[in-house]
C-alpha cells in the first residue's frame, strides 16, 4: 500500500511496484487517516508511508498501524532525514526509514527486506541513528532493566546480532544454530520487550546499553 499526498509521487512509487512480478499495489491513500481505514480492507503486507502529509501525518499513522493486530510492515520514505523523524518513525513501529531520492532498485530491495521482516535503514539514516546514540541524544538505561533480565542468555546474544545488523542466517553462523532457531528466538525476545520489529529491538538495545557505539 502506497501512502502520500502527491499523486504524482504515488503514481512513480505505483510504477516501480508494478513493474516487479511478485509484487502488488493493493491500495493508496493521499494521508494517514485514509491509510488507517484503508490497511483494514486491503491488508497490506508492506506500506511505503509517507512522512509529511496534511491531517495525520506518516509517523501518527505508523503508531496507529503499529498497534492493529497483524500490522503490516511499515517502510517510511521522505524526502527529510531529521534526526526527530527518525527516531520517533522507528519508535513507533516502522521497519525501514528510506530517503526519497533512492534509486528504484534500492526502493525494490527495501521492500524485500522489510517483507521478510528484516529491518532496512539508508546509510545516511544508519549513520545519523549511530551518531546520535554516540553523542548521547538517545540515553542509555542500565542493564538492570528488567526487560533484559526478562530475556535468555541466548535470547540476548541474538538481540546483540539485530543490534549490530546482521541477518538471521549471519546470526545464526555466528551462534552455531539454525535459522528456524534464530527467527524462533527472535519472535520471543520481541514479544518479551514489547517490540513489534527488529529497529524497535535494535532502539531497546541501544537504550539498555547491550549494545553500545563506536
Amino acid at each position: 500500500m502506497i501512502v502520500d499526498d502527491q499523486l504524482m509521487v504515488r503514481a512513480g512509487l505505483a510504477a516501480i511496484v508494478g513493474s516487479q512480478d511478485d509484487f502488488e499495489v493493493v491500495g493508496e491513500a493521499g494521508d494517514g487517516a485514509a491509510a488507517i481505514g484503508l490497511a483494514a480492507t486491503a491488508e497490506p503486507d508492506v506500506v511505503l508511508m509517507d512522512v509529511r502529509m496534511p491531517g495525520m501525518d506518516g509517523l501518527a499513522a505508523t503508531e496507529r498501524l503499529a498497534a492493529i493486530p497483524n500490522p503490516p510492515k511499515v517502510l517510511v520514505l521522505t524526502t527529510f532525514h531529521q534526526d526527530a523523524d527518525v527516531f520517533r518513525a522507528l519508535k513507533a513501529g516502522a521497519s525501514g526509514f528510506l530517503l526519497k531520492d533512492a534509486e528504484p532498485a534500492e526502493l525494490v530491495a527495501a521492500i524485500r527486506l522489510v517483507a521478510a521482516g528484516e529491518a532496512m535503514l539508508s546509510p545516511v539514516v544508519t549513520r545519523r541513528l549511530i551518531d546520535a546514540f554516540a553523542a548521547g541524544a538517545v540515553t542509555a538505561a542500565p542493564e538492570a532493566d528488567p526487560r533484559l533480565a526478562a530475556l535468555t542468555p541466548r535470547e540476548r546474544e541474538v538481540l546483540h546480532g539485530i543490534a549490530r545488523g546482521l541477518s538471521n542466517a549471519e546470526i545464526g553462523g555466528e551462534l552455531g544454530i539454525g535459522v528456524g532457531t534464530v527467527k524462533a528466538h527472535v519472535n520471543a525476545l520481541l514479544s518479551k520487550l514489547g517490540v513489534a520489529s527488529r529497529v524497535q529491538a535494535t532502539i531497546v538495545a541501544y537504550d539498555l546499553g547491550l549494545v553500545r557505539p563506536r
